[in-house]
């Protein structure tokens, strides 16, 4: 094919992609040959070279065509030149070894007599210059943004801007050269030049002083451009000039930005400018927007805020889906700053909730989230509840949420809370996240006044629909808790719940449930607590009986945590009384703020000498993964008193002042509960002498009502975990605990003593570092001056060793006026 015209009409004529691959692979092949030939004519490189270029818009291989790009480019022919260059800027980067050739064609071109070969450089520059070629070529740039031709200007205005981004260093070579620009009465060259500034005080913000004295001259200019009457040289659709008003507005809105003067010399032209530009076409609508920004950017006044709010508001009312999306968009933005003025658009946002476009529905909904409110909390949301009904499954995750959150922070009454959950479980109650639910049970844990209220409504909405999992989950901990309340009867004003519920209507709801092919694992696990909630809560002995039976049942699953609540459950049935205690009314849950590992923690109150102790090992417990306390025996609680506090019973405290006395024997319900699972009948078991490890977690397992996510360890000595030597010199000794928890961290106690006699230590710290596989978390020591035989502590945790554990530690402190610091290397100990 001889022709460029005849190769891309071959291509197009392929009827398949084997016969185009087919055309493209010959053709490529003949182009190849024909730059080995070598041929001299110019005619036929140019040719190939444009085929060249379209089988790269078709996205194939070129890199061998590169070298005769480069052979055009020294070419004396324009034609050759201009595709030259073309080829240059498209096949070639500035990741390439052979842009190093084209630096001297470049140098005589942008010193050639034709503007438009100087041009064509300037372009080619622009586009692939590299650091070495922007050091090598930034003089004749420099020199051409000075000449008097304005189409060299404009082009060496863009190609300096490519120059500064690779080399920053080169740019106070040009920056009095752009402030020339500035003062420039062609529009091109003005366009380029504001670019050039505006791109150099974007990336180095301690230039914006230096252009800000030029704040006059461009609002006589927008003005001028504003004012003026029809230019057909420069009118885009009515309108003078659009593209040079929204680069003058950009300008402004980085030389405004932080500075009250600056802004006051802006906010006239900006007014006018947001008052007389025609909003009915598209062209008006891009200098309004800009305009906008540069209002919300700059230290405008309120009224002229609310301007360019209502300006965005118009915007949604546009039929153009591009401007309603950017209208949002920067609502989203504004809202922080200008509440009241949003709020007046709310009517218009809530109707782009009902969008086509989906693009438009998702920022309609993230902006009214951002307006809810105490004042319209139950408008907006009783518009986003009817939103959630018909919107897309993508929608709902987020949604519930929000709403939620949305409920829980500006709700009204616990009572319209409450409500408003409710109905969100209804509608998309499979897409409520693990957080959402806990919370609105805690809400109702927390509120007896309404827990009627909810088991009711809860009650009645699960009979009507068992197909939301959320919704579920709710009514069945709900119902399992507070069922004695329902039972009760209804003492509201809603007649559909004053209806009466026996004993069996809880039961038959809970079996079809659990019979449903909705019944997932998590769903079973629910119900199953809660019927084994419901016998001691229910009168009639038949259906504790069925209960038992459903029990029974399960203890076979197939799943380990559904079998061995069914186990343990089924066996509590031959101890009633220890059963009635332990499935008593659950206390309301407390909400313990997350303690902080690292960063600056807030402040604590102060603590007594002995609350500061007990503080300690409580986080020293916690740090070593026992989070309840049950061996401190001062100020602390033992494992028979946590027995007593749970039965109500008097049980002795194990640890006794006198270590000759024998241990008092649990009483009669602690032996019945350690007994639970073991073989004798309860009237044949013989008392424990003291409750066993094995058992006390067995209890404790039966009292959480499901299995923890890892086993509970068993509760260790007094000693704990031996103490490692790791540094002993001028009478400071360093030893150190660790602690591998199932998680896969070590917890470290570094622990320091002074076993000096009479001298102190001051100045006592410790830095360690770990390999960069793993991370290190730090806690301040706990006492950073050491009296004689005096300790302090200092908590660290690793993750990700699974190893031998490395430590490089760094001892700092002062002994006998002399500052110590010394580098420890410590490895854990092979077992």
């Amino acid at each position: 094919m001889s022709t460029l015209k005849q190769f891309i009409r071959a291509v197009r004529s392929a009827k398949t992609l084997q016969d185009e691959r087919s055309v493209v692979q010959k053709e490529s092949a003949a182009i190849r040959a024909s730059f080995r030939e070598e041929s001299g004519d110019q005619n036929v490189r140019r040719n190939n070279v444009a085929k060249l270029l379209y089988l790269f818009t078709l996205g194939e291989r070129t890199h061998f065509g590169q070298i005769e790009c480069l052979k055009l480019l020294a070419s004396p022919r324009f034609a050759d030149k201009r595709l030259g260059y073309l080829g240059t800027m498209l096949l070639l980067d500035e990741n390439q070894e052979v842009l190093t050739l084209v630096t001297n064609s470049l140098q005589n071109d942008l010193q050639h007599s034709n503007q438009y070969v100087v041009g064509l450089a300037l372009c080619t520059l622009g586009n692939i210059a590299s650091q070495e070629m922007a050091r090598d070529l930034f003089q004749e740039v420099e020199g051409l943004l000075a000449t008097a031709n304005p189409y060299i200007r404009k082009k060496a205005a863009l190609c300096a801007m490519r120059i500064i981004r690779k080399v920053p260093d080169l740019q106070e070579h040009f920056v009095e050269k752009a402030k020339l620009l500035l003062q420039d009465r062609n529009h091109g060259v003005l366009l380029c030049g504001i670019t050039l500034v505006t791109d150099i005080c974007q990336h180095d913000p301690e230039m914006v002083g230096e252009f800000r004295s030029f704040t006059p001259q461009l609002v006589r200019q927008l003005k001028a451009l504003t004012s003026s009457g029809y230019a057909p040289e420069h009118d885009v659709t009515g309108i003078t000039d659009p593209f040079l008003q929204v680069k003058i507005l950009r300008l402004l809105r980085v030389l405004g930005k932080g500075d009250a003067q600056v802004s006051e010399q802006i906010n006239d032209i900006l007014a006018q400018v947001a008052t007389n530009t025609d909003s009915s076409k598209n062209v008006g609508n891009s200098i309004l927007y800009e305009a906008v920004l540069t209002i919300l950017d700059i230290e405008a006044d309120t009224g002229l805020r609310v301007l360019g709010v209502n300006i965005l508001g118009k915007f949604l009312s546009n039929k153009d889906n591009n401007i309603r999306y950017v209208a949002l968009n920067t609502l989203v933005k504004v809202v922080a700053v200008e509440p009241n003025a949003v709020q007046r658009h709310r009517n218009t946002i809530l109707d782009c909730l009902r969008d086509p476009d989906i693009s438009i529905r998702r920022r309609a909904l993230d902006l009214s989230f951002t307006l809810i409110n105490e004042s319209n909390i139950r408008v907006l949301v009783r518009e986003l509840l009817a939103f959630l009904e018909v919107a897309n499954n993508e929608f709902k995750p987020n949604m519930t949420s929000q709403i939620c959150i949305a409920a829980d922070r500006f709700a009204p009454t616990k009572r319209w809370h409450i409500d408003t959950v409710l109905r969100v479980l209804k509608l998309a109650g499979n897409y409520v996240r693990e957080q959402i639910l806990s919370s609105f049970i805690r809400l109702i844990a927390t509120s007896p006044e309404h827990q009627t209220y909810c088991a009711q409504k809860l009650y009645a909405a699960l009979k009507n629909d068992i197909t939301q999992e959320g919704l579920t989950l709710a009514a069945a901990w709900v119902i399992g808790e507070y069922g004695r309340n329902l039972l009760e009867g209804g003492q509201y004003e809603e007649e559909e719940l004053v209806v009466k519920v026996t004993d069996s209507d809880l039961v038959d709801l809970l079996v079809t449930i659990l019979d449903s092919s909705y019944a997932t694992q998590i769903v079973t696990e629910y119900i199953i607590n809660a019927l084994m909630k419901l016998t001691s809560r229910l009168s009639e002995q038949a259906q504790i009986d069925r209960i038992r039976r459903i029990l029974q049942r399960h203890t076979g699953s197939l799943d380990v945590e559904i079998q061995q609540r069914s186990v343990e459950y089924t066996n509590m049935f031959g101890y009633n009384e220890v059963r009635l205690q332990v499935l008593e009314d659950m206390p309301p849950p407390q909400i313990r703020e997350e303690s902080r590992v690292l960063g600056e923690a807030p402040p604590k109150p102060k603590l007594s000498r002995r609350g500061k102790k007990q503080a300690q090992e409580e986080a020293l417990l916690d740090l070593m993964g026992d989070a309840t306390p049950l061996n401190i025996t001062h100020g602390g609680t033992s494992n028979a008193d946590l027995l007593s506090s749970i039965l109500g019973g008097d049980i002795a405290s194990t640890t006794s002042s006198n270590p000759s006395s024998p241990p008092p024997q649990p009483n009669a319900n602690v032996a019945s509960i350690l007994d639970l699972f073991s073989t004798p009948s309860p009237a044949s078991a013989p008392p424990a002498p003291s409750p066993a490890p094995a058992n006390n977690s067995a209890l404790l397992d039966v009292l959480g009502g499901g299995a923890p996510s890892t086993p509970a360890p068993a509760p260790a000595p007094s000693s704990g975990p031996p103490l490692l030597p790791c540094y002993s010199k001028n009478n400071l000794v360093i030893t150190i605990q660790l602690q591998r928890t199932p998680e896969g961290t070590i917890n470290i106690l570094a622990k320091f003593r002074n076993t000096s006699p009479a001298a102190s230590l001051s100045g006592v710290n410790l830095q360690a570092a770990v390999p960069k596989t793993q991370k290190l978390q730090l806690q301040p020591v706990s006492k950073g001056e050491l009296a004689p035989g005096e300790e302090a502590q200092m908590m660290m945790r690793v993750s990700g060793c699974k190893a031998q554990l490395r430590l490089r530690l760094k001892v700092m402190y002062t002994a006998a006026e002399e500052r110590v610091v010394e580098q420890v290397d410590w490895a854990e100990p092979r077992v």
